[in-house]
């Protein structure tokens, strides 16, 4: 049963992936004149404000849930939603999309696995130690630009701090979810609050924002890639650790690559290629369900005998 359910959660932490995989090819396709920043405040806001719809109209009772000790992990994972959103967007402007995600979600299970180690206790297995080393590799080689590299020290630090907050967030949810909060409720809060981070620049970007292309693209990151995919994401952190969850979440940048090649007819090169096999690899051995070892439940069991029977 626990194979199950490491199995369904790895799957719907994927389905997450997938799905925030599909944000830079539809920015792309949509060529909208707002800026990113605006987007991604939009996108938080708006797809927070579905998961508030979806909660008060099905279950209002899931508020209730929050109580005053789900707080601090909650206002946790709003900030670092927000300044996920503003240091990301903002080293990608300065430093371009190949470094800032090579940054952002090659650190990011570090930083999730460290922070599960420090807040939660909970050791990190070789196997994902492993998974995740090969992942990081994966996602560098996949995000390598082919020409030279702009440096600039602020956007590779914002990068950092981008990967950084992924870790945070992901250890927050994890401990709401471990409390037993309704995490539709919960996610719904921690985006709305998020967006504050971001709202003066959706309100100083909001008339590009009026046009049908910005409007097609808000609608399908806000419902798609922000409310479904978080949604499968939490779940999945009901049956996954944070470190796992965080090095499934590498699929991102698999499925964005991919979707660059099919649909915007981007091409991949020797290295890119070999990145994504290493990913993928990576991503299977983090994915597959740990191997019980019956051993020490035996050594036990006839310890009790025999201390039962010395007792007689």
């Amino acid at each position: 049963m626990n194979q199950r359910n490491n199995a369904s959660g790895s799957l719907l932490v994927l389905g997450a992936g997938l799905l925030w995989g599909t944000v830079g090819p539809a920015q792309v396709l949509a060529d909208s004149a707002a800026s990113p920043v605006a987007l991604g405040c939009a996108r938080i806001l708006f797809g927070g404000l579905l998961l508030l719809a979806f909660v008060l109209l099905t279950d209002r009772a899931a508020f209730r849930t929050i109580t005053r000790t789900a707080w601090p992990p909650l206002l946790s994972a709003a900030a670092a939603t927000g300044v996920f959103q503003a240091a990301f967007l903002t080293s990608v402007s300065r430093t371009g999309a190949a470094v800032a995600t090579a940054l952002a979600f090659g650190f990011a299970p570090v930083f999730t696995g460290l922070c599960q180690r420090l807040v939660l206790r909970t050791p990190l297995t070789r196997t994902w130690l492993a998974g995740t080393a090969a992942a990081v590799v994966g996602v560098t080689l996949m995000s390598a630009p082919p020409g030279s590299v702009r440096v600039d020290p602020l956007g590779l630090v914002l990068g950092v701090v981008a990967g950084g907050c992924f870790g945070v967030y992901t250890v927050s949810a994890k401990r709401l979810v471990d409390d037993g909060v309704a995490m539709p409720a919960a996610v719904s809060l921690t985006l709305l609050l998020g967006s504050a981070v971001t709202l003066p620049w959706l309100v100083v970007g909001l008339a590009p924002l009026a046009d049908a292309r910005s409007l097609w693209l808000v609608a399908w990151l806000a419902g798609a890639t922000t409310a479904l995919a978080y949604m499968f994401f939490v779940t999945g952190l009901r049956r996954v650790s944070a470190a796992t969850a965080a090095t499934l979440s590498l699929a991102e940048p698999l499925v964005a690559g991919v979707l660059g090649v099919l649909v915007l007819g981007e091409r991949m090169s020797v290295p890119v290629a070999a990145g994504a096999l290493i990913l993928l690899g990576g991503l299977a051995v983090v994915s597959l369900p740990a191997r019980r070892d019956r051993r020490p439940v035996a050594i036990v069991c006839d310890t009790h005998y025999c201390e039962s029977h010395a007792k007689r």
